[in-house]
């Protein structure tokens, strides 16, 4: 929901009609809120087919701070892009930040700025089903060279070439839960020679996922799952 006002947050339209029709919410039950910006107990005052009211009880502790990830990766057929939007919400991604690459397909980009909004709907989806407090960022697609500007305390990059080393191997000893992650990915092409010098003159660092060739969006989310977990201990 976009904002609580005077202790109500309403829902309506589709989003309503998903909660009376197939959660089959009545007044009186309480769920936890939020606003993207706090979280709240709060109990349903009104529930109708197009619209449903909540009254909130209290502010819920935040959840404890995470380090802050942000997913660059390049556009890939979009059924594809779509899932790994999906599981890279539900993985906690911060921002993610679709990239123009050289060897992304051919008219994937015209198209991606219409995709937005459904991108943002899927995040949203995803958030929910995970119960993130915090909805991620979905940017404009973004040209290579901006991507790879993206600052960052800790930025890498992941490369087919088996000769980068493994991305367990280059996690840092002293994490903190305040650190910002950038994770730059490719596209099913790989990385032309240019934007790998891109990349190094930029001091990103090279890493990989060992021998075996994976998909971009499986590679993304393995790889997203060792930083998380990295992360967290």
């Amino acid at each position: 929901m976009d904002e609580v006002r005077s202790g109500r947050a309403e829902i309506a339209g589709d989003d309503a009609r998903h909660l009376t029709r197939v959660l089959r919410v009545e007044v009186g039950q309480r769920y936890e809120i939020s606003d993207n910006r706090n979280v709240f107990l709060a109990e349903i005052e009104t529930a109708r087919k197009e619209q449903v009211v909540f009254k909130t009880i209290e502010k819920l502790p935040a959840p404890a701070e995470e380090a802050r990830i942000v997913l660059c990766a390049a556009l890939i057929k979009f059924d594809h892009f779509e899932w790994m939007i999906e599981k890279a919400t539900e993985l906690g991604v911060a921002r993610i930040v679709p990239v123009i690459a050289t060897r992304s397909e051919h008219g994937l980009e015209r198209a991606a700025h219409k995709r937005l909004e459904r991108w943002r709907r899927i995040a949203m989806e995803a958030s929910q089903q995970s119960r993130r407090a915090f909805l991620p960022e979905i940017d404009e697609p973004s040209r290579f060279q901006d991507a790879i500007s993206i600052e960052a305390a800790h930025r890498f990059v992941l490369d087919e070439d088996a000769a980068a080393p493994p991305i367990g191997a280059v996690v840092p000893a002293s994490r903190h839960a305040s650190d910002e992650i950038a994770m730059l990915i490719g596209p099913e092409g790989g990385w032309t020679d240019e934007e790998r010098s891109a990349v190094q003159e930029s001091r990103w660092t090279r890493v990989s996922m060992g021998p075996l060739i994976l998909r971009a969006e499986t590679a993304a989310l393995a790889a997203l799952a060792v930083i998380r977990s990295a992360w967290l201990h």
